[in-house]
């Protein structure tokens, strides 16, 4: 069995005084992918960049105190892509990659467009460019696993309060229809949604800070394992950890067989 958390820490020195690392020691997973660093490699301790022995690789933003991504795994990589090929985006600190055999395990933060009209342009942009590259990845014929904060809530059963969002960034018309093609044009499986297609559930992994959100599970379902048919079919269980608060996401743990 393979477990896989992938988990935005919404900076990285602040999950860690929360309690992140010493719960992904209990946790035990074979891998674990960060978004969100908010931190520049002068600030990665040695707790940091190698917790309970785990190999670290992280991509950092060029501007500081400002988004990074990373993976974490018990094993040493056979190969690590930082970026992935974007002049506009690759300095953001958006993509790690880590091949292990035949499995790649990559971590991935997409744009937010919530904080202006330039950034949501900027987010169309990143999904244009990203799509290409998923569909080259899907061509490659390895297995694959792409865990992060997508910031899109793909259905209306993925966010709480649907009918007042459907003009607000993460759940525009254009961003649904962008990740429906992913998953049926380019045959990418949404691990979690494949384990659990009911309708009725709530599974959230974001709340925002403002109002009583977290209190009254006013969320939204933004962090994705989205897999290869292969490895994605075979996965046995998915489970979004609540008992405690690490950042304003939650983690999302998937084993697979």
């Amino acid at each position: 069995m393979t477990k896989i958390i992938s988990a935005n820490l919404n900076g990285i020195r602040s999950a860690a005084k929360k309690g992140f690392f010493e719960w992904m020691g209990k946790e035990d997973p074979d891998f674990v992918c960060v978004q969100e660093l908010k931190a520049q490699a002068p600030d990665m301790t040695d707790d940091f960049l190698a917790p309970h022995g785990f190999h670290g690789h992280f991509h950092y933003a060029e501007k500081k105190g400002y988004s990074g991504a990373g993976v974490y795994s018990k094993k040493k990589p056979d190969a690590v892509h930082i970026g992935f090929g974007s002049a506009e985006f690759d300095p953001e600190g958006r993509y790690v990659r880590c091949d292990f055999g035949d499995l790649s395990v990559i971590s991935v933060y997409c744009p937010s467009g919530s904080s202006s009209e330039e950034r949501q342009e900027a987010k169309f942009r990143f999904m244009d460019e990203f799509f290409p590259h998923l569909e080259k990845l899907i061509a490659e014929g390895r297995e694959l696993v792409i865990c992060g904060d997508w910031n899109i809530a793909h259905k209306e059963i993925d966010l709480k309060n649907w009918k007042s969002n459907q003009k607000n960034s993460g759940f525009l018309p254009e961003e649904r229809a962008w990740m429906t093609r992913l998953f049926d044009e380019l045959g990418w499986v949404d691990v979690y949604r494949h384990l659990h297609p009911d309708t009725t559930a709530e599974a959230y992994t974001w709340w925002s800070n403002r109002g009583q959100a977290w209190a009254n599970n006013v969320g939204w379902r933004i962090d994705y394992h989205v897999a290869t048919p292969g490895i994605g079919r075979k996965a046995k269980s998915a489970a979004i950890y609540k008992e405690e608060r690490f950042s304003d996401h939650s983690p999302l743990i998937i084993t697979y067989g």
